[in-house]
């Protein structure tokens, strides 16, 4: 694969975000000039404007607006709320910083803008991200969970310090955590041809010691239970810019085959962003029905269990195929199992046996 200029990618997009901050600004200032109440309009993020559009696959917000006028005495605290953290973005990405959740929370104290707790501020970033239409991972604000990522990609910082200094992220043996600055890295080259994505951090352990990146060709991903948001996003580009195939492997439960959807088509949380899913991955197990083939040990589902179930079945992202299929399994057998519990067959079990036999399985979804 030939070598990006890293340096002028990163530039590029930097100067996309400081251009629509300044945009969001300048409209500010234009109509305050002129004689009128500044205001943002955005798609509401209300459960009633929240649709499921089946060619993205995935829920957006539909056409209902709202609005935070600074006309209307019950918006002008969100609307300067919403004008100071557009403020501190515009600076995160002006002088390379970044900053969690919870530290913009408590920059906002320095500044004197008022925010009740740090829900509310979160809030607030989610409102910038739909005004425009753009990740706060881009504003270079994170939250606090991290992943992790190891195999044979080479990859290339474009974070201050560090632009142009490169690493391959097989060269630890617990894997690179996937914060800011692997995030934004750019992909110089790769051996792999396939991405597996596991929910439990035991199990990735497991794979790196077994040597699954070098059996499978692939480079293993570790979600930490539900993905966050950055780890999405990097499974996103894994697939889209170096066109691999994901493969996820969860726990044998409900929320463990949900936690794969979220990968596959995102969150009705997220309906206002569009670059945090991959449609093409597949979820390889562990199945309902694979509890049952492999006789592995179980748990009783709870009442909670059978409810998500439920839930599920009425979702139309699992309509048909594999989902609607193993929740059916689910509710019938009212067990749920573990990735180790493979390990009831030896601590290889589960790579030399049911990780094989999935993957070639996976060529038939």
């Amino acid at each position: 694969m030939p070598r990006k200029d890293s340096k002028s990618i990163a530039t590029d997009r930097r100067k996309e975000v400081l251009e629509a901050l300044k945009q969001l600004g300048q409209k500010t200032y234009d109509e305050v000039d002129s004689g009128k109440f500044p205001e943002f309009a955005f798609p509401s993020r209300s459960v009633s404007n929240i649709v499921y559009d089946p060619k993205l696959k995935q829920y957006v917000l539909d056409k209902i607006n709202v609005k935070r006028s600074a006309g209307n005495i019950k918006h002008i605290r969100p609307f300067t709320q919403l004008l100071w953290l557009a403020y501190f973005a515009d600076k995160l990405v002006s002088e390379g910083k970044t900053s969690t959740l919870r530290d913009a929370y408590y920059s906002s104290q320095a500044d004197a803008m008022e925010f009740v707790d740090q829900a509310e501020s979160d809030e607030i970033i989610t409102d910038l991200e739909t005004v425009l239409a753009r990740a706060r991972e881009e504003f270079k604000i994170y939250p606090e969970e991290r992943s992790a990522i190891f195999g044979d990609l080479t990859i290339e910082y474009t974070v201050p310090r560090y632009v142009g200094r490169r690493l391959n992220l097989n060269s630890h043996p617990d894997g690179y955590l996937i914060g800011p600055s692997l995030s934004t890295a750019e992909f110089v080259e790769t051996s792999a041809e396939m991405v597996i994505a596991v929910e439990k951090g035991g199990i990735f352990t497991r794979f790196v010691e077994e040597e699954v990146e070098k059996k499978y060709k692939a480079i293993l991903v570790d979600t930490s239970g539900q993905a966050p948001r950055s780890t999405r996003y990097m499974l996103k580009r894994l697939n889209k810019e170096l066109n691999l195939p994901v493969y996820i492997m969860t726990d044998g439960d409900v929320y463990g085959e949900h936690i794969a959807m979220v990968v596959i088509s995102g969150s009705a949380n997220a309906a206002h962003l569009r670059d945090l899913t991959v449609p093409t991955a597949k979820w390889v197990g562990v199945w309902a029905s694979d509890i049952v083939k492999y006789k592995l040990p179980t748990d009783p589902m709870t009442e909670a269990d059978v409810k998500r179930a439920q839930e599920l079945k009425k979702d139309p992202r699992y309509h048909g195929g594999v989902w609607q299929r193993e929740l059916d399994i689910f509710l019938k057998i009212k067990r749920k199992s573990e990735l180790e519990a493979f390990s009831k067959y030896g601590l290889t079990f589960i790579v030399t046996n049911y990780l094989k036999e999935k993957m070639e399985e996976a060529k038939s979804l």
